[in-house]
Formats: structure tokens, C-alpha cells, sequence
């Protein structure tokens, strides 16, 4: 006959599995959930809404890319799951493709804010910088993994305020400080980083069939010299274990940038049209679109150029190295009178 401390034992153990089995199913279905991008949003709609205005109230110039801004940002923030990239418990901590695709939106964020700064706000290089974006610019620099002490969900809420203390100076005609001048060149300034982050991500996404490139870091200057020598051929790769982060990287850093450009088109049409180069524009937001279709496979796949198994990396950068051409005709195109 079984003795009542054993039978307690196994009714505990029993309890203690079906807890643990609970716990796990809650952990997967909360990955499931919360392993999804945002949907895309509409620029003029949003600033209509942050600034309260009507759809036939004119929106004052920089207003659309600032309100643009805030929403990009606090969407990172306040998605399904919030901010995943600092999490130490599950199902966060389990999880690096959301994580990854936040760090690509950060890294758009930044550039952006920069550019508030030093350019979009700044009529020429003498003149003083806002005291908004002085403030808000190293808040959203602040470490992408801090948990606590802070965190940096609250580092990056204190750069959203100043954001909107900036948008909320901008729409008001008695401070004349607060100011966006949309100028070709400033778009330009912009533009050059934009450039360097599609050819990066170009690069490393590429980069996952594994190349051996001709070093041409030099070109084009025979006085030209660099710190320490490389050898002429260089071997190029990205871990098999390191594409798949790369490439939701760049999901996420195409997804802020898409909504960017469209903030930008808006805000410096006069400068676009005058140039004729909304076209050019348009183009490279159709380019960029097309990496946000629906990924119906269940991981990236990784497989050689021509191989047999289909290489989702080759394609991202498919896509990425034709906006980026793109970029630099409209460079181009801004540059000339």
C-alpha cells in the first residue's frame, strides 16, 4: 500500500510538471506573439493627429519628418512585447530577431537625430544649435541593452520629449528659434549617411555567400595611406549564425527610413520639385518597400549563389544595393544648380 508521504511527493511533482509545461506553452506563445514587425503608418495622418490639426490646416515645413520621428521611435517602444532588445526574463531574453530589427530602426534614429541637429535646424555653421536637439540628440545614443539604472526605454522617452517640446516650438509662429530649413543641401547632408548605412548592410548581407575581394581601399589617390596594411585580396563573410540578425537589422533599419523618406518628400517639396528629383524619390521608396514583403519561410536561409536552397540574404541585398544606387543619383541630382 502506498504511504501518504509518497503519494503527496508524486501529486506535488505532478503539480510541479504541469506548472513547468504551463509556464513553457506561455513562454512560446508570447515569442509567437510578439515575433512580428509593426505595420507600416501614414506620415501626414500622424502629424495631422500629434499636432491636432484638421486635414485642409497647412502643416508647417519640418513638422511632418520631427512628428514622423516621434512616431517611428515610440513604435519601437510600445509595440506588441515593447522593447526587447534590453530583456534578461523570457520569452525576451529567447528571443534575437525582433531584437535585431529594433537595432536597425535605433540606428536610422540616430542618424536622423544627428541630423536635426547639426543640419535640418541650422541655417548655416555659425548659427547655434537647439536646445532641444542638443538634448534629445545623446539620448537616443544611449546603450540599446541597458536593463536598469537606468533603462533604456526611459533614456529613450526622455529624447522623445524633447522631440516633441521641439515639434511643439516648431508650429508656433511666436519662436522663431525653432526652425527646419529645407534646403538641398541639408537633404544632401542627410543622404550621404543614409548612403553609407544601405551600403553597409548591402555588404554584409552579401557577404553571406562568402567572397574573396580585391582590396580597393586606396583607390583613386596615389598619395593615399592607411593605418596598418591589408593584403590585396580580402575574404569576406558573415557567419551562418550572424545572417539572420543582419537581416531582420536591416528589415528594421529599411522600415524607419521608408517612413523617413516619405516625411522628407513631403517636407522638402519645393526643393525636390525644383530639381525635378521626386521621381528619383519615389524610386527609391518603391526599392526599399519591396524588402517588407511577408518572410514566409520559417528561418533565413542561407544557401550558396546559385545553390540548390534559396540565399534570403542575396535578395535583401539585391534590393539595398539598387536604393543605394539610387541614393547617390539623387545626391548627385540635389548637387547640381
Amino acid at each position: 500500500m502506498e504511504s501518504p508521504n509518497t503519494a503527496n511527493t508524486g501529486l506535488i511533482l505532478r503539480g510541479l510538471g504541469i506548472c513547468l509545461l504551463a509556464y513553457v506553452a506561455g513562454v512560446l506563445f508570447l515569442m509567437f506573439i510578439w515575433d512580428g514587425e509593426p505595420d507600416p503608418f501614414d506620415v501626414t495622418r500622424i502629424t495631422q493627429q500629434r499636432l491636432a490639426l484638421g486635414p485642409d490646416k497647412k502643416i508647417v515645413t519640418g513638422a511632418i519628418t520631427a512628428a514622423t520621428f516621434i512616431e517611428v521611435i515610440s513604435t519601437v517602444l510600445d509595440k506588441r512585447g515593447g522593447y526587447l532588445s534590453n530583456d534578461i526574463f523570457p520569452p525576451g531574453v529567447f528571443m534575437d530577431n525582433v531584437p535585431a530589427w529594433e537595432y536597425g530602426v535605433i540606428t536610422q534614429v540616430r542618424d536622423m537625430v544627428r541630423s536635426f541637429r547639426n543640419d535640418f535646424s541650422r541655417s548655416q555653421t555659425q548659427s547655434t544649435e537647439d536646445q532641444d536637439l542638443s538634448v534629445a540628440d545623446p539620448q537616443f545614443h544611449f546603450d540599446t541593452e541597458s536593463w536598469i539604472l537606468p533603462s533604456t526605454e526611459s533614456e529613450y522617452r526622455k529624447g522623445i520629449i524633447e522631440m516633441e517640446n521641439f515639434l511643439g516650438r516648431l508650429v508656433i509662429q511666436d519662436d522663431p528659434e525653432a526652425q527646419v530649413y529645407a534646403r538641398a543641401d541639408n537633404l544632401r547632408d542627410w543622404l550621404a549617411i543614409v548612403e553609407k548605412r544601405l551600403g553597409s548592410l548591402s555588404q554584409r548581407l552579401s557577404a553571406s555567400v562568402g567572397q574573396i575581394r580585391v582590396n580597393t581601399d586606396l583607390q583613386g589617390d596615389t598619395a593615399a595611406t592607411q593605418s596598418t596594411e591589408k593584403s590585396q585580396e580580402i575574404t569576406v563573410k558573415t557567419p551562418w549564425l550572424e545572417i539572420d540578425d543582419v537581416f531582420y537589422e536591416a528589415r528594421g533599419s529599411v522600415w524607419a527610413l521608408i517612413h523617413f523618406l516619405k516625411a522628407v518628400e513631403l517636407d522638402f517639396g519645393q526643393v525636390l520639385e525644383k530639381k525635378n528629383a521626386q521621381v528619383s524619390l519615389r524610386q527609391i521608396i518603391r526599392e526599399l518597400e519591396a524588402t517588407q514583403d511577408p518572410v514566409w519561410s520559417p528561418m533565413i536561409l542561407n544557401g550558396t549563389g546559385f545553390g540548390f536552397v534559396a540565399n534570403h540574404s542575396l535578395v535583401m541585398a539585391s534590393y539595398l544595393s539598387r536604393a543605394n544606387a539610387a541614393v547617390i543619383d539623387l545626391r548627385n541630382l540635389l548637387e547640381q544648380g
